[in-house]
C-alpha cells in the first residue's frame, strides 16, 4: 500500500477542523500564519478561533485564559517564534500554571529543524527541543511522517498539561504507511541487531533509515528507533529495546552537546546504568548563513547522511578494537 505523502500541518489542521463540529470546547488561535485548513477552520468556526497577529507572548497569554475556562487549545505559529519569542510566557504561563491548575494547551510550531531551509537562521529552528524539554509538565513530541502527526492529535485533545508539537514543513516521505505508531509508548523501533542502535526523531529518523539500509548493504546491521516523545517516552519501553547493544547513536536536527536528544540519552543510560558507549549526531554549535538544499546544509553542519554514515561506520569499528 502506498499512501501518499502530505504536510504534517495540513493532515494535523484537518483533524482539528473536523473536531470542532462535534467538540465544542476546542478553540484555536494563531499568530498571523496562514494555511488552505487555517482558512477552513476561521470560516466554520468564527466564534472559535482568533488571530492575534505577530504577538506570539499575547499568543500565549490568551491561549492560557482560555484554557483555564474549561477549552481544549491549539496555538499555531512558526516553530522558533513560538518558542523563543515567547518563552517567559510559556514558562510562567502554561508551565509553571499548569501545575496548580488543570489546562490543555498544544501549541503547534511548523518548521523544526532546518525545513524552511530557504528561510535562513533566523526561521530556522536548532534550540525548540532543548528550551521545550527544560519545562517540566511539557510534552514534547516530534513526528517523522505526517501519519504520526494525524495521530498525535488524540494525545493533544485526550491528554492534559501543555504540549509542544513540532512540525516539519516540507512534505516528507511516508515511514508508517500501514499503521501509525504505538503512541503511549512514546517511540517506535524499526531495526533490531547489531552491536549499535541509532536513536533519531523527526527529519533525521528519515537519515538512519537510510544509513541503516547502506550499512546492510556493506554486511552491518544496526537497530533503528524512532524517538517521537521526548518528554513522556516510557523507561522501560527504551530500555528493552536498547538492552544488548554496545553502541547507542543519536541523531537530532539540532545543536549537538547543548541539551537535546543527546543530552536526554546521556543521561538515561546513566541512570539505567547501561554500558553502552554513545556517538552524538547533531548540528555543529554555530549559525550559518549559506543557502542550498536541505541535503547541502545537513551536510555542511555534520548531520548529512554521508557524514552520519561515516561516522557511524568509524564508531562501529572502534567497538570492535
Amino acid at each position: 500500500m502506498n499512501v501518499k505523502p502530505l504536510a504534517m500541518r495540513d493532515v494535523f489542521l484537518e483533524r482539528i477542523w473536523c473536531s470542532m463540529a462535534s467538540e465544542q470546547k476546542i478553540f484555536f488561535v494563531s499568530a498571523d500564519f496562514g494555511s488552505p485548513v487555517l482558512d477552513k477552520i476561521r470560516a466554520d468556526f468564527p466564534d472559535r478561533f482568533v488571530n492575534v497577529g505577530i504577538a506570539e507572548q499575547n499568543l500565549i497569554n490568551v491561549s492560557a485564559g482560555l484554557a483555564l475556562e474549561g477549552y481544549t487549545v491549539f496555538a499555531y505559529a512558526i516553530a522558533p517564534f513560538i518558542t523563543m519569542r515567547c518563552y517567559e510566557q510559556i514558562r510562567v504561563s502554561l508551565a509553571l500554571l499548569s501545575e496548580v491548575r488543570p489546562m490543555n494547551v498544544n501549541l503547534i510550531g511548523v518548521g523544526a529543524g532546518y525545513s524552511y531551509v530557504v528561510s535562513g537562521p533566523t526561521h530556522q529552528c536548532y534550540e525548540d527541543i532543548t528550551l521545550m524539554r527544560a519545562l517540566p509538565n511539557f510534552q514534547v513530541l516530534s513526528p517523522a511522517d505526517h501519519v504520526t502527526a494525524a495521530s498525535m492529535f488524540d494525545i493533544c485533545r485526550d491528554v492534559q498539561g501543555p504540549k509542544y508539537l513540532r512540525l516539519d514543513a516540507q512534505v516528507l516521505p511516508v515511514i508508517y504507511e500501514h499503521n501509525p505508531p504505538e503512541m503511549s509508548n512514546g517511540l517506535h523501533v524499526h531495526k533490531r541487531g547489531g552491536q549499535v542502535c541509532l536513536i533519531a526523531t523527526g527529519y533525521m529518523l528519515h537519515t538512519a533509515l537510510r544509513v541503516a539500509e547502506s550499512l546492510a548493504l556493506s554486511g552491518k546491521t544496526v537497530g533503528v528507533i524512532d524517538l517521537f516523545d521526548l518528554a513522556r517516552f516510557s523507561p522501560d519501553k527504551l530500555y528493552q529495546a536498547l538492552d544488548g547493544y554496545e553502541g547507542i547513536v543519536t541523531l537530532e536536527e539540532g545543536f549537538r552537546g547543548r541539551g537535546g536528544v543527546d543530552s536526554m540519552m546521556f543521561e538515561f543510560v546513566s541512570r539505567q546504568k547501561m554500558k553502552a558507549k554513545m556517538l552524538n549526531i547533531g548540528v555543529e554549535g554555530g549559525y550559518r548563513f549559506e543557502l542550498g538544499t536541505r541535503a547541502d546544509l545537513h551536510e555542511q553542519v555534520g548531520i548529512g547522511y554521508e557524514v552520519a554514515l561515516k561516522n557511524i561506520n568509524i564508531f562501529i569499528e572502534s567497538l570492535s578494537n
